[in-house]
């Protein structure tokens, strides 16, 4: 879901910001940073959409259960979260967040914002759902209006007894420099680590393009306020239709990894008939559920030397560094 939002995030930024054309060359990878050895390759395999549904909720069990699967988050607008928030309770120790959700893109299963329309009124149609486009979002909404909704989403996790790991964001719209402060500045006013990339940006790279300089500056401001950053970020690690291609893609994907700490995004659902009336994705995300359980997987990561990580390790060995200060790297033209 982040991938095409992502995308369309550089291009507004390119238009605004097209001095920004440099290059950067990170020195020391954020997994250095938080105490792991130099060379390591630290991954945080991650289940978006939780909540969603009750296949989607299975899948992410699954894949974290049976799985290589080390995180999740949660979209709380969505009918299926009292079913995961009882799996929680039983299950502390799942890495679980919020996947801030601004958005309700399919057509025939849709949900409001936690807040109420009364309170965001700019953030839903005229059906009173969220938007299906971030475009809509952004052409509708304030940044007061998406504050608050993130401030609901949190409120409604804690009420119901979920103390998030981490937050990230439902199709990249707090992403979008309309929202992207206000996204920062509850993160570290609450202490709760927030999806933000700032290292070598192996993958990601492709999408922030000449807006490195920006995403950096960002990255420092949420380190430099005690919370954690990765190096990297993968949004669609597979695109084969056949298995054994998506499993030789994921593979490559791993082996030539450059160090430091890389999230990859998976969306992993048990299918059914019933998703079949949500979503045409079942079939990718039953694959992505696949080759999280595949042993092959796991043996790959096991040889290789590859951490898991989560979400949790991160705010805790950031904690441990107490205030550290870094200093901007130099910028080559």
């Amino acid at each position: 879901m982040l991938m095409n939002s992502a995308v369309k995030i550089i291009l507004l930024l390119s238009v605004a910001f097209p001095s920004l054309a440099v290059s950067h060359a990170e020195e020391v990878t954020y997994a250095e940073r938080l105490g792991w050895p130099s060379g390591t390759k630290a991954v945080i395999f991650h289940v978006d959409d939780v909540g969603m549904s009750h296949n989607s909720n299975m899948g992410a069990i699954k894949a974290i259960e049976d799985g290589v699967a080390t995180s999740l988050s949660i979209m709380m607008p969505c009918s299926w979260v009292p079913e995961f928030a009882v799996y929680l309770k039983a299950h502390p120790q799942v890495d679980a967040g919020l996947h801030l959700t601004h958005t309700s893109e399919w057509k025939n299963y849709r949900w409001g914002p936690v807040a109420g329309k009364p309170a965001v009124p700019g953030l839903v149609d005229t059906h009173g759902y969220l938007w299906h486009r971030v475009s809509d979002v952004i052409s509708h909404a304030s940044a007061d209006e998406v504050e608050t909704e993130i401030r609901a989403q949190i409120d409604k996790a804690l009420s119901m007894g979920i103390e998030p790991t981490h937050l990230d964001v439902h199709m990249g719209t707090c992403l979008y420099p309309q929202f992207i402060d206000r996204y920062v500045k509850i993160g570290i006013e609450k202490k709760i680590p927030l999806l933000m990339f700032g290292g070598h940006m192996q993958h990601i790279g492709d999408e922030v393009g000449l807006l490195r300089p920006l995403v950096h500056s960002t990255a420092q401001s949420v380190w430099d306020a005690g919370l954690p950053v990765i190096d990297d970020l993968v949004t669609q690690p597979t695109r084969a239709k056949d298995y054994e291609q998506r499993k030789a893609e994921l593979i490559k994907l791993l082996r030539e990894m450059r160090p430091g700490i890389t999230q990859i995004i998976v969306h992993c659902t048990v299918q059914t008939k019933v998703f079949s009336y949500i979503s045409g994705s079942g079939q990718t995300r039953e694959a992505e559920l696949r080759l999280l359980t595949d042993p092959d997987i796991k043996a790959f990561i096991e040889s290789e030397g590859i951490i898991l990580t989560t979400w949790r390790e991160l705010k805790r060995r950031r904690e441990r560094l107490g205030c550290v200060a870094i200093p901007n790297p130099p910028m080559a033209d």
